[in-house]
């Protein structure tokens, strides 16, 4: 019994949407479903369809793409609203979500506690010298900035920091709590818990809308066996403090086009969570494009 993740599906995409298809069954595995299905409802209900007749159990959080209210839904949920009606589909589907309490994973590598967390980010994966109130012009002055700024609302919260920090306070006891438990976590959020896994080479300033300093030390602090994370689109496996850090993303299809060339579908792309690779101490940044 395995447990796998995969992020950034984008099935808004034609040829992202009929990869999906290709899945192949694990009847006895779970699935970790880390955010960015598309933008719609309709795309979380077609994966949670799909993905729960696949596998054994599913767990889904929230990425920002999930959150966004289309120009042709200006009259449609945002915000905070948006997210709960993506909650209240998974669970018409039994897809285990950050409202739900955190269960024992009992299958191979365990036995560990599955925490999937929702926090948004705050704007402050950016340089010291950068004031919070100059951040977006600084993102700016390399013609960078994100498509959160413009569909993605923070209601009823005055602002996504706002937001942030509402997510993250919420977050920190429900963590605690599972830590006392005495087993291991496998923390599983969109955005990347540390400012140093965010190294997106042609659009560094982007950083400000991939996570928070609030969480760098989440590895450590609530005892972490892995922690997978989605939304860079750049697949990777880091070990910090003796942690395996997971980026799951598929991406949109010309990021994942090398890997179709050589013959790989999604099911090579599924990256195995538990058990998972052995971990040989001192391992540099394993980067994954193909799988």
């Amino acid at each position: 019994m395995r447990l796998f993740a995969i992020a950034d599906l984008h099935i808004g995409h034609k040829l992202n949407r009929e990869c999906l298809y290709q899945l192949t069954q694990h009847p006895d595995d779970g699935l970790i479903i880390c955010g960015d299905v598309g933008e719609k409802l309709d795309h979380l209900r077609t994966v949670f369809e799909l993905t729960t007749q696949l596998f054994k159990q599913v767990w889904w959080v929230p990425g920002n793409h999930e959150l966004y209210t289309l120009p042709t839904e200006k009259l449609g949920p945002r915000g905070e609203q948006k997210y709960r009606e993506c909650v209240s589909l998974a669970n018409e589907f039994g897809v285990l979500t950050p409202e739900d309490e955190y269960v024992r994973w009992d299958g191979d590598g365990g036995p560990c506690i599955v925490a999937p967390i929702f926090t948004l980010y705050d704007y402050s994966f950016r340089p010291d010298d950068v004031k919070r109130e100059d951040a977006l012009n600084w993102a700016a002055q390399t013609d960078i900035v994100a498509t959160d700024e413009m569909l993605l609302h923070p209601d009823p919260y005055p602002s996504r920091d706002a937001w942030c920090d509402a997510l993250v306070d919420g977050t920190i006891p429900r963590l605690e709590k599972a830590a006392t438990l005495g087993l291991p976590l496998i923390i599983v959020n969109h955005w990347p818990l540390r400012q140093d896994l965010v190294k997106l080479v042609k659009i560094p300033r982007f950083s400000l809308w991939c996570g928070t300093k609030r969480t760098e030390d989440w590895h450590t602090r609530f005892n972490a066996k892995v922690v997978v994370s989605g939304h860079l689109h750049i697949r990777r496996t880091d070990h910090i403090d003796g942690v395996r850090f997971e980026e799951v993303s598929l991406g949109y299809p010309r990021q994942w086009e090398d890997a179709r060339n050589r013959g790989k579908n999604i099911n090579d792309l599924l990256r195995e969570i538990l058990p998972g690779p052995a971990y040989k101490g001192n391992e540099p940044t394993r980067w994954r494009p193909l799988g």
